[in-house]
């Protein structure tokens, strides 16, 4: 899967460097009001401020990598980008503020900088097992390569959590897709972090990377698998060969969703039997087939809850993410 990790800077025109009085908050037109070319070139223009404030934070010194720089950068962005979508709700107003909490603080020097992720707008905390893999980095001597792919992940996790609580997952999915990539990106990055042709980092006997191949309700085939998926898999496979390292294991875990029962022998049989295709089609790629194993948990396992999500359609739709074989890949260097 091709995304854009869109970058404000590119569709902002620069305002110059900014004056001193950065700690007031920037007010955007409430939405019942925003109707009027000035109104709207008001909103723009605040937002060009802002972007203006992260500019001279980085011709200050502040690299484009940093932590929190990168951050301001992302909730700036999905900020503007629901406020060009014509997002009525509290969304682009309180990303923009987390994007000038951060802003002000680097500008006043403060020391640590907070590193927590607002639910802004009581977006829903979608995809924990993404969250888990993105906590797992901080604190890592890789952080310090992947700390913006950590960052904007986090913030696309948000962006994707408010689109579910406003329009179910057909809206939330592209953002997880990013979040998604972000994530693998990371990953990747703090593996590499500190690597040269001649003296690559040597990686802890546990590293896993991770993909999921996710599948239609009800379906366990080859044919039945999402195509983004599996070449969400196709990349981390990649990753192996072009990072130069050993591959000393796959371990398959399937999963279904909940829709037969909680406990259902069905959805036991229906986790291996997916496990059992993704197994079949790694062979296919060369995977030497000692080398991966499986396992299934039938339903056991959601990391997508999808409470109060009507049709059934959409219900189905949203629970894909539990439509899964996690792909574990046991490498080392």
């Amino acid at each position: 899967m091709t995304h854009t990790k869109t970058t404000f800077l590119c569709a902002a025109v620069l305002a110059g460097l900014v004056s001193t009085a950065h700690a007031q908050q920037t007010q955007l037109t409430p939405a019942r009001d925003r109707i009027t070319d000035e109104a709207i070139h008001a909103d723009l223009s605040g937002y060009e401020h802002t972007q203006g404030r992260i500019q001279a934070l980085n011709d200050g010194g502040r690299p484009v990598r940093d932590y929190h720089l990168s951050k301001a950068q992302c909730w700036l962005d999905v900020s503007f980008h629901e406020y060009s979508r014509n997002d009525r709700s509290a969304f682009p107003q309180e990303a923009l503020t987390e994007a000038e909490k951060l802003i002000v603080g680097m500008e006043q020097g403060v020391s640590p900088l907070p590193t927590d992720t607002p639910l802004v707008n009581g977006a829903a905390r979608v995809r924990e097992d993404l969250w888990k893999r993105l906590g797992a980095i901080h604190g890592t001597p890789g952080f310090t390569c992947a700390q913006q792919a950590v960052a904007c992940g986090e913030v696309e996790l948000v962006h994707a959590g408010n689109e579910f609580n406003q329009q179910q997952w057909r809206h939330a999915k592209p953002y997880i897709q990013i979040a998604e990539d972000w994530v693998s990106d990371a990953e990747a990055l703090s593996r590499q972090c500190g690597a040269t042709p001649a003296a690559p980092v040597g990686l802890p006997a546990d590293t896993v990377l991770t993909a999921n191949v996710l599948f239609e309700f009800d379906r366990s085939g080859r044919a039945d698998i999402r195509a983004y998926s599996l070449q969400s898999l196709d990349r981390e496979l990649a990753r192996v060969r072009e990072e130069g390292l050993t591959l000393a294991g796959i371990e398959l875990v399937g999963h279904a969703d909940r829709l037969q029962g909680r406990g259902h022998d069905y959805n036991q049989a229906l986790s291996e039997r997916r496990a059992q295709t993704v197994r079949a089609l790694l062979v296919e790629r060369g995977i030497d087939a000692a080398k991966v194993s499986y396992r299934f948990k039938g339903d056991g396992e959601q990391v997508q809850q999808c409470a109060g999500v009507t049709p059934q359609a959409a219900l189905r739709e949203c629970l894909i993410p539990n439509r899964r074989v996690e792909v574990r890949l046991h490498v080392a260097r």
